[in-house]
């Protein structure tokens, strides 16, 4: 844990940057199937949500900058080879599956109870990786 006097992020917050193919298509699926509230949008090239008490940031592609000249955004090659995912945790795997299946998220398979946790997998239109997961512990 940081020690408040040395804490860099102090009264910080996260955002989390997604490149999106096509804004339009995105701002669709993070605002009508998820739920997401806009913050802010950027003239078509970006767009601020707040997604469960969370930033998320989507911009399109672009190349490098002078503050990250060696950096491309891109959107994610490969699908199924995942880097980075989100995990929601939900109080009803089944329920929150069949509400978002029928706001239009497909889903990879329907939930999996393993165990204690049930869970199930779903993309955006660009391939991000997000589960939804029912604890009972």
């Amino acid at each position: 844990m940081i020690d408040k006097p040395n804490n860099p992020f102090e009264d910080s917050a996260l955002t989390t940057i997604l490149v999106v193919s096509d804004m339009a298509k995105s701002k669709t699926f993070y605002v009508d199937v998820l739920g997401a509230k806009i913050f802010r949008e950027y003239g078509g090239d970006s767009l601020v949500l707040e997604f469960l008490g969370n930033w998320l940031l989507l911009v399109t592609p672009g190349g490098p900058t002078q503050d990250k000249p060696d950096v491309h955004f891109v959107v994610p090659e490969i699908k199924n080879k995942v880097s980075h995912s989100y995990t929601i945790r939900v109080k009803d795997c089944h329920k929150s599956y069949e509400i978002l299946k029928e706001r239009g998220a497909e889903f990879i398979t329907p939930p999996f109870v393993r165990g204690a946790e049930t869970r199930c997998f779903f993309r955006d239109p660009d391939g991000h990786l997000f589960e939804i997961s029912e604890y009972r512990g």
